[in-house]
């Protein structure tokens, strides 16, 4: 008789999931010249600073600095915790926060990094090394901004073969190719498509891509359709997209820094390195009133004295 095998699958490991990271250019930064670490690095901590000046200390370059991402990842304190512990620890030397200027002229871009640094500093040192734009000195090429081309010359009725085709590849081309496909009324040549590629490229220029293109010169058409290439030339003049601003891109990691700006750890308000000593403004530095020490205690009153008081008013007429 067989006998079958009862025994349990083996559990697959947990594997922890990565913790997210923060936009190109943004987040966690180490500070140079730190010591190597040592189990004792955080002991003179508070337990609720230390954990978290652990956790911070073996988080990847980039990654995201935010108090709500933290508080995420740290279940055992709240946001409102981790952002006094984040204060302290820039009280303690351990945290900036800085705003950099990155590239030059036109393209120059503000960047918020959270400097960290496993040897505490004192207010002299990150004000030397990080209002100088030393951290992350590697330079990086800005992209050129692509301009959008001109609009071609009409076109006379009668085509020559003496205008140059265009690459088989070009997405332009290849979208006024499909027209006839998607529908017989819109059948284009080849000299057709090399007449109209270049009119083609505006779209494509402010952001539409090939679906949206056809969709556009597709729809709505006429039952007739005489003249293919002067219809389709006419829809991409009159129907051509409004061009719209595109989104910044974050700028890349290693891009140079031609200025930084230290901000308040706290409230964020910006201002050069000496006015933010121990990475904290003027209003953040004062001691809040709800929270400040207790009053002390009225001075113990003497009770016999009062009521013999007491008792002499009561005797007045």
């Amino acid at each position: 008789m067989a006998v079958q095998n009862l025994s349990p699958a083996l559990p697959a490991s947990a594997v922890s999931a990565p913790y997210p990271m923060a936009q190109p250019g943004y987040g966690k930064r180490s500070a140079p010249d730190q010591l190597p670490s040592q189990p004792d690095d955080f002991a003179l901590l508070p337990l609720r600073e230390r954990y978290i000046a652990g956790f911070i200390d073996h988080l990847p370059e980039g990654a995201s600095m935010s108090v709500k991402c933290l508080a995420k990842q740290i279940p055992l304190y709240g946001q409102q915790a981790i952002a006094s512990a984040l204060t302290a620890l820039s009280v303690a030397g351990h945290l900036r926060r800085v705003r950099c200027a990155i590239g030059a002229g036109d393209e120059t871009r503000w960047v918020f990094r959270t400097f960290w640094s496993r040897t505490a500093r004192d207010n002299e040192w990150w004000a030397n090394r990080l209002t100088s734009g030393t951290p992350a000195p590697v330079r990086t090429t800005v992209p050129t901004p692509v301009t959008e081309p001109t609009p071609p010359a009409a076109v006379s009725p009668q085509r020559t073969a003496a205008a140059p085709a265009p690459e088989v590849s070009s997405p332009a081309y290849l979208a006024l190719a499909r027209l006839g496909r998607l529908d017989p009324r819109l059948t284009l040549s080849a000299d057709d498509c090399t007449a109209l590629a270049e009119l083609a490229e505006r779209w494509f220029a402010r952001g539409v891509n090939a679906e949206y293109l056809t969709g556009a010169l597709t729809a709505g058409l006429p039952a007739r359709v005489d003249s293919p290439v002067g219809f389709v030339r006419r829809r991409l003049m009159d129907k051509l997209p409004p061009a719209m601003p595109t989104a910044p891109t974050p700028p890349p990691a290693g891009a140079t820094v031609t200025h930084a700006m230290m901000e308040c750890t706290d409230c964020g308000a910006p201002g050069p390195a000496e006015a933010l000593p121990d990475g904290l403004c003027r209003p953040c530095r004062r001691p809040n009133p709800r929270t400040g020490p207790a009053p002390e205690p009225p001075a113990e009153r003497d009770v016999t004295a009062l009521v013999a008081g007491l008792r002499d008013l009561l005797k007045a007429p």
